[in-house]
C-alpha cells in the first residue's frame, strides 16, 4: 500500500495567517514553513502558477525542511493556456509573442527555479492544472503532449477542468493517454462532485479537495473555496483513497479549500480518520505532534 502523505494548498494564504492556526511569534515565512513541516509532510506550491519563482527562493524552501518533504508545485498559467498577464512574464520577455518558443523558455526557467527542489529530494510533483476551455480532442492532447516533451524529465500531474475529459464515454482514452505520456492523473473533490481518476503513473496518485462551494467556478477565490468539510464528508473518501493507495508507490492528498483554517482543519481530520480506517498502510500520513 502506499505510503500516504496530506497536507494543504499553500501555507501562507492571508486568511490562514489571520485565523490563528499558526502559534504566536511565527510572524515570518521561515518559521512559518518550519511549524508547518511539524504538522503535515507535503503542501502544495501555488505561487509559481502567478509568477516564476527564483532558485535561490525554492532552494530555501528545501533548506527550512526535513528529509522526506515534499513541495507539489503549479506550473506557470502560461505553460497550461491560462489567460497571462504581461507583468507576469520576466521582465525581458514581456514583448516576446506568445507562442511556443516563449512557452520553451518560460519551462527552462521554471524547470531551473524548481530545481534546488528536484535536487534535494523535496519535489513530489509539477501540477499542469488546466482550463476548463481545454475540451477534449487531438489539439487539445497535443498541447499536453508538447508540455510533457518539454518536461519529459520531471514527474508530470494533470488536472483536466472541463469534466469531458472523464466522461464514461471517454475515461479510458483519457487514462490511456495519461499512461502514454507517464503522467498522474490527478482526482478531485468539489461542488460539482467527486472527479475520480485511475492510477496512470505508478509511482504517484493525487487527489485535490477543492471545497464544496456553491459557487465553485464563479465568484471570487474566497466565494470558490469556502467550504468547511465534515467528518462524514471526508469518511466517504475513504475507500476511494484505500484503491488509490492501493496502486500507487505514494498518494498525494491536497485540500485547496482555503479560507481562514479550513484546510488543515481538513487535512487533520482526515489523517485521524485514515489512522484508524486503514490500519495495514505503510509509511505515515503525518508528522503531526501528539
Amino acid at each position: 500500500m502506499a505510503k500516504i502523505l496530506i497536507g494543504t494548498c499553500g501555507w501562507t494564504d492571508p486568511d490562514l495567517l489571520r485565523s490563528g492556526w499558526y502559534p504566536p511569534g511565527h510572524r515570518d515565512t521561515e518559521k512559518r514553513l518550519r511549524y508547518y513541516t511539524t504538522r503535515f509532510p507535503l503542501v502544495e506550491v501555488d505561487s509559481p502558477y502567478y509568477a516564476l519563482p527564483s532558485p535561490r527562493t525554492t532552494a530555501l524552501w528545501a533548506d527550512r525542511t526535513p528529509p522526506g518533504f515534499r513541495f507539489d508545485v503549479k506550473a506557470f498559467s502560461l505553460l497550461t493556456g491560462h489567460p497571462t498577464r504581461p507583468a507576469a512574464l520576466p521582465p525581458d520577455l514581456r514583448g516576446h509573442p506568445r507562442d511556443e518558443d516563449l512557452r520553451t523558455e518560460i519551462w527552462n526557467r521554471y524547470a531551473e527555479a524548481l530545481a534546488p527542489l528536484r535536487h534535494s529530494g523535496r519535489l513530489g510533483t509539477v501540477l499542469f492544472q488546466y482550463p476548463p476551455s481545454l475540451t477534449p480532442g487531438p489539439k487539445a492532447e497535443s498541447f499536453v503532449r508538447t508540455a510533457r516533451e518539454r518536461a519529459r524529465d520531471w514527474p508530470f500531474a494533470v488536472e483536466f477542468r472541463d469534466p469531458a475529459w472523464w466522461h464514461p464515454d471517454r475515461a479510458d482514452r483519457t487514462a490511456a493517454f495519461l499512461r502514454d505520456l507517464h503522467a498522474t492523473a490527478v482526482a478531485t473533490d468539489t461542488y460539482d462532485g467527486v472527479q475520480p481518476a485511475p492510477v496512470t503513473t505508478p509511482g504517484l496518485s493525487v487527489i485535490r479537495f477543492h471545497g464544496r462551494s456553491p459557487h465553485w467556478g464563479k465568484g471570487t477565490k474566497e466565494d470558490r473555496f469556502r467550504h468547511a468539510y465534515t467528518e462524514r464528508e471526508l469518511t466517504e473518501w475513504l475507500p476511494g483513497i484505500q484503491a488509490l493507495a492501493e496502486a500507487a508507490d505514494e498518494l498525494h492528498v491536497l485540500f485547496n479549500n482555503c479560507c481562514a483554517d479550513a484546510a488543515p482543519t481538513a487535512a487533520r481530520t482526515l489523517q485521524d480518520l485514515l489512522r484508524t480506517g486503514l490500519p495495514h498502510q505503510r509509511g505515515t500520513t503525518s508528522r503531526t505532534a501528539p
